[in-house]
């Protein structure tokens, strides 16, 4: 779980913008359904990622796919670095908190895990129409949360290994950097540039970093830049939008998360997710078919970029999306 304020890249959202004569209105997407939120944030998560952070011992398991996007990112970091960084050693830092975050088996994290240690009940669908409406705060393999630096991305760009890094690695760098240039050694340089993720407290990611040093990573195939989820295209009220589709039990990489028990908040069922705008403001929605989740309508929930989604989030029952890459959902013409 990371919390740490970034600036956003949004990557899905509005493809093409057609609106259709006697499309269906829906009242979710944005700001105006039911209201959850005031949980704040849950110290037994905290406590939880703290816990489970170190990594078993072991190769060093990563996706190919996965750490190409990585090194482009971390070499783009390196090259605008405020000290001197190299770009593999850009890489290692960038790399280190994933396995302490989302994959402390030590096998390839998957940029699909969705968080499960928040279980409050401002995360979950007031109306309770399924257990498995459940809006998960922290994703991907670097946890990004919306409490901090996932505040103003999608779970589409925090599950977007390309997206994820391009975010991740100039924040360590300039975090690592600002440490240097005030006098820190690059042991402590490294724990500040890994200040905001719970997972690096104990020294999981110090850990992980000189194991990466000593014996390097493993790469792996069958792990996707999505994880396993899904671009597609959709429609929602008439407009066409870059989508994601997000099915946990398709997750490539460590998928312990995606077991029951793993932790104590819900394995969300199969979501879509976009971007949304609406009065000027943009929101994240993530819509849940009816034949997924077992409710009985569609439902979406919708968190204003920039908030975090503990704090408020917008639920309605829906018939408006057509998954138009699959011919699933509400496709009338």
């Amino acid at each position: 779980m990371v919390k740490a304020p970034h600036r956003s890249t949004t990557v899905l959202g509005v493809l093409v913008i057609t609106v259709a004569a006697g499309a269906p209105t829906a009242s979710a997407a944005g700001g105006d359904g039911v209201i959850s939120g005031g949980g704040g944030p849950n110290p037994r998560a905290e406590r939880t990622t703290q816990m489970r952070s170190w990594v078993a011992a072991g190769p060093l398991h990563f996706g190919s796919a996965p750490y190409s996007e990585v090194r482009s990112a971390a070499t783009a970091a390196a090259e605008n670095a405020a000290c001197g960084i190299s770009a593999g050693e850009v890489t290692k830092l960038t790399l280190s908190p994933t396995w302490p975050e989302v994959a402390p088996s030590g096998e390839a994290p998957s940029p699909m895990t969705l968080s499960r240690y928040d279980e409050q009940v401002s995360l979950a669908d007031p109306k309770q129409r399924s257990e498995a409406l459940f809006f998960n705060p922290g994703v991907g393999m670097w946890q990004l949360d919306s409490a901090g630096l996932g505040a103003d991305v999608t779970a589409a760009d925090a599950i977007d290994v390309s997206a994820a890094a391009d975010r991740v690695a100039p924040y360590v760098v300039d975090r690592y950097c600002s440490a240097i240039n005030a006098g820190a050694n690059a042991a402590d340089a490294r724990a500040n540039a890994w200040g905001a993720w719970h997972a690096c407290s104990s020294g999981a990611c110090e850990d992980v970093f000189q194991r990466l040093r000593s014996d390097g990573l493993v790469e792996v195939g069958g792990v996707g830049r999505y994880g396993g989820a899904e671009r597609r295209v959709c429609s929602f009220e008439g407009v066409r939008y870059d989508c994601l589709h997000v099915d946990p039990s398709k997750a490539q990489g460590e998928n312990a998360w995606t077991v029951e028990h793993y932790g104590p908040a819900p394995v969300p069922a199969p979501f879509y997710v976009f971007t949304y705008t609406e009065g000027g403001r943009h929101y994240e929605v993530r819509y849940w078919d009816r034949a997924d989740s077992g409710s009985v309508s569609d439902v979406s929930a919708s968190r204003e970029l920039g908030t975090d989604a503990r704090e408020r989030l917008s639920w309605s029952a829906e018939s408006a999306l057509c998954d138009l890459t699959a011919g699933r959902g509400d496709c009338r013409s």
